[in-house]
C-alpha cells in the first residue's frame, strides 16, 4: 500500500531530487535520479523517468537538459536566483537583532532553496558570532502581532526593557508597560523598530523589536498618526526615518555644512545621493538637508573633526562647541 502511494508521489520526488541535487554544474541522468528515488523505496525505471520530466516541463517547470560536464538534466531559473539566496542569507547573520537560534533556522530555510552543492560552497565562506545575536525569541511573533494591529488601526500594549545600573559593577533591566499607537515598522542603523505614538504624549517614539514583550492587541482604535505627525493621508515611514540619525528624534531643520572633498563618500553614504552639492573650492563643498537636530547627529558631526564645519542652524552650531568645550575639559593639562 505503501509502496502504491509512493509510485503516485514519484513525480513528485523526481522535482524534489532535481531542484536539491542538480545545478548548472552538477546535472542528474536518469541511472542519478533512479538511485536517488531508491533511497526513498521508489523503483523506477529509466523511462518512466524521461516520462516525469516531460511532464514537469509541460506543466511549466524549467529543466535544462545538458551534455556537459555529462549528460543530464538540472533546474535552471529557480524563485531565487544563486546571488539572490546568498545576498538574504548575508542580510540575516548581520542582522543583530535576530537570535542565534532563529539565524540557523532561516539559513537553513534559504540553503533549501538551492542545490546541495551551492548551500556547500558558501557554508565555510561565512559566518555569524552568537555573542552578537539578540536573545528575544518573541520577536518574530510581536512582528505579526504588531503588523495586524497597524493594518487594522488598533492599539497595543507592550512591556518594553531598557538597561540600567544596578550598582557599580552590574546592568539589570527595567521592564514598564505601555499602550502605544503603532504606525510602522522599520530597519534601521541594525536595528528593527517600532515607530509609535505613546498614548500619554503627542509625539512619535521609536522602541526597539528586541526590547519589546509581551504584545497585546487592543479593541480601542489606534489615535491616527496625522495628529502626532506631519503626514496626514498616509504614514511615510522612509521618508520619516531618512531625517533622522540613529533614529533620535529632534526638531526637523534644515542643515547646512561645509565639507572636505576626503569625505564625500562617507556624506553621500550617510545623507543619501539625492542631496544637492555644490562645490566651494578645490578642498571643500556644501549641501543642505532637512534633518532632525539631535545629539546623534552632533556626534556624526563631531566624528570627522575639523572636515565638517555647521553653518546652520545656530542651535546645531552651539551644540558642536558646547561638546567640543566638554572634550577639552577631560584633557585640560595636569588633570
Amino acid at each position: 500500500m505503501a509502496d502504491s502511494y509512493n509510485r503516485k508521489l514519484k513525480i513528485v520526488y523526481v522535482l524534489d531530487i532535481l531542484k536539491r541535487y542538480s545545478d548548472e554544474e552538477n546535472p542528474l541522468n536518469a541511472n542519478d535520479i533512479a538511485s536517488h528515488l531508491a533511497a526513498l523505496g521508489i523503483e523506477a525505471e529509466r523511462k518512466s523517468i524521461y516520462d516525469d520530466i516531460a511532464v514537469l516541463e509541460e506543466y511549466g517547470c524549467d529543466i535544462i537538459k545538458t551534455s556537459i560536464p555529462k549528460k543530464g538534466w538540472f533546474i535552471g531559473d529557480r524563485e531565487f536566483e544563486v546571488a539572490e539566496i546568498y545576498l538574504l542569507c548575508d542580510a540575516v547573520r548581520s542582522a543583530k537583532f535576530i537570535t542565534a537560534k532563529k539565524t540557523r533556522e532561516l539559513l537553513s530555510k534559504l540553503n533549501s532553496m538551492l542545490s546541495v552543492y551551492q548551500a556547500k560552497r558558501r557554508e565555510n565562506a561565512v559566518y555569524f558570532a552568537t555573542e552578537s545575536k539578540g536573545n528575544n525569541e518573541e520577536l518574530y511573533y510581536n512582528i505579526d502581532k504588531i503588523s495586524c494591529a497597524i493594518e487594522n488601526r488598533k492599539q497595543i500594549s507592550l512591556v518594553y526593557s531598557s538597561r540600567k545600573f544596578k550598582d557599580e559593577r552590574n546592568l539589570k533591566l527595567e521592564s514598564k508597560t505601555m499602550v502605544v499607537n503603532p504606525y510602522a515598522l522599520c530597519w534601521q542603523d541594525d536595528h528593527y523598530y517600532l515607530i509609535c505614538n505613546y498614548a500619554k504624549y503627542d509625539n512619535l517614539i521609536h522602541l526597539r523589536l528586541d526590547r519589546i514583550s509581551k504584545v497585546e492587541t487592543l479593541n480601542t482604535p489606534a489615535r491616527h498618526f496625522s495628529e502626532v505627525s506631519d503626514y496626514e493621508e498616509f504614514f511615510d515611514a522612509a521618508d520619516y526615518t531618512n531625517k533622522l540619525f540613529a533614529m533620535h528624534t529632534g526638531e526637523i531643520s534644515e542643515i547646512e555644512l561645509y565639507c572636505k572633498r576626503d569625505i564625500l563618500e562617507q556624506v553621500l553614504d550617510r545623507f543619501s545621493e539625492k542631496i544637492f552639492i555644490k562645490s566651494i573650492d578645490e578642498e571643500y563643498f556644501s549641501f543642505r538637508v532637512n534633518a532632525a537636530v539631535s545629539e546623534a547627529l552632533a556626534t556624526f558631526i563631531m566624528n570627522y573633526g575639523d572636515s565638517i564645519t555647521v553653518k546652520k542652524p545656530d542651535v546645531l552650531r552651539q551644540m558642536i562647541i558646547d561638546r567640543a568645550k566638554e572634550v577639552l575639559k577631560n584633557y585640560t593639562v595636569g588633570e
